[in-house]
């Protein structure tokens, strides 16, 4: 049982409508993301033991994980990790003729993050090489910056930023990015255009992420209840691809049903985690809701504990998915993180919920 440190996402909306149109201002955006690789050393999140370790935890704390490894118990392998939440990035407060101090960002990066595990190639990242990539963002205190795209010009930026930093990078849809990708006057009954647009930016990705030379990560955002049809157009287009590729299409996906009652959060989240452990996806969940507005959800008058999650909560959903065989998952627990641009003072962040959290769950386990 190993505290994976500093594994957040850093989300960075770039606005179709405001976007510069050449590539390398976008890049320049995403950079800012890039750019805070090394600021984050004093987040953490969890990560559940190794079958082959399980009888070791009295003694050491180990790392966890790889699909499709033989069980000898009836607990599965399984990742349980604490995926902190975004932290605003000043997209281009850098300015494009602040090219010294950017070069020297750069530069760090590049030494810093060049050398990745063997199982982590270039191009898309899934089942063991993701595992791998997480942890190794944990030994060398990185974070790992999520930016939602709105199109192939985006997801290009991302990834050429992400080439200039010398680290790998998360490529993030959101519902609403997926439809604007396939185009606003796109039919959308039942999601059609959302998914659409989302597996079409998808297969772009997989087509030339391989040409920028670094590990992407392909992962969809905050998906309530309201929107599983969006969910399960994706979980079957990954099943086809997973068919006919041996890997499915993304990395990873988001269920955020942190507005539905606890048990039946876990319960859903459970399901579609036994049906995505079988193309080796990823499971990110949310407990605790993320404040603020986006993506048309809007969560700004929101009653402020429920932006605070609890360690026994979190010990729930450790229990419940922890149980699927090969099952991956990530917790996403909220600790005053919000949506948007705040005035000083307005947004109380309590990082130690995740420290008291990691406590809490290594005492159950009995980890030292």
């Amino acid at each position: 049982f190993w505290l994976q440190r500093s594994f957040f996402c850093l989300h960075a909306c770039l606005d179709p409508s405001s976007a510069p149109a050449m590539p390398s201002k976008l890049s320049t955006a995403a950079l800012a993301g890039a750019a805070t690789y090394c600021a984050s050393s004093t987040l953490n999140a969890f990560v559940a033991p190794q079958v082959s370790q399980r009888a070791q935890l009295t003694s050491q704390v180990g790392l966890s994980q790889q699909h499709g490894q033989a069980s000898a118990g009836p607990s599965p392998t399984h990742i349980g990790a604490l995926a902190l939440g975004a932290v605003g990035v000043a997209a281009c407060a850098a300015k494009l003729g602040k090219r010294a101090s950017r070069s020297k960002v750069v530069r760090a990066a590049v030494k810093e993050f060049t050398k990745m595990p063997a199982t982590v190639k270039p191009g898309v990242v899934t089942g063991q090489g993701l595992v791998d990539l997480l942890n190794y963002a944990k030994e060398k205190g990185f974070a790992i910056p999520g930016v939602n795209i709105v199109g192939t010009s985006s997801i290009n930026a991302c990834m050429e930023a992400a080439k200039k930093a010398g680290g790998p990078i998360m490529v993030t849809f959101s519902r609403g990015g997926g439809q604007f990708i396939a185009g606003k006057a796109a039919d959308n009954t039942d999601d059609a255009a959302c998914i659409a647009g989302s597996v079409a930016g998808a297969l772009h990705c997989r087509a030339v992420a391989k040409l920028y030379g670094v590990p992407v990560i392909l992962h969809t955002d905050h998906c309530q209840k309201a929107w599983l049809p969006w969910f399960d157009g994706m979980l079957k287009a990954n099943e086809e691809y997973f068919e006919a590729n041996g890997e499915p299409l993304f990395s990873s996906h988001m269920l955020d049903l942190s507005e539905e009652p606890l048990e039946e959060n876990i319960a859903i989240c459970k399901k579609y985690l036994e049906r995505m452990a079988k193309v080796n996806l990823l499971l990110e969940m949310e407990l605790g809701v993320t404040g603020g507005e986006e993506d048309g959800v809007d969560n700004s008058n929101v009653d402020s504990s429920r932006l605070y999650t609890q360690p026994e909560e979190v010990w729930q959903v450790y229990q419940a998915l922890s149980s699927v065989p090969n099952g991956n998952f990530t917790v996403a627990a909220a600790f005053g993180n919000v949506h948007g641009v705040y005035a000083p003072g307005n947004v109380s962040l309590k990082p130690e919920i995740l420290h008291n959290t990691q406590k809490f769950i290594k005492e159950k386990l009995g980890c030292k």
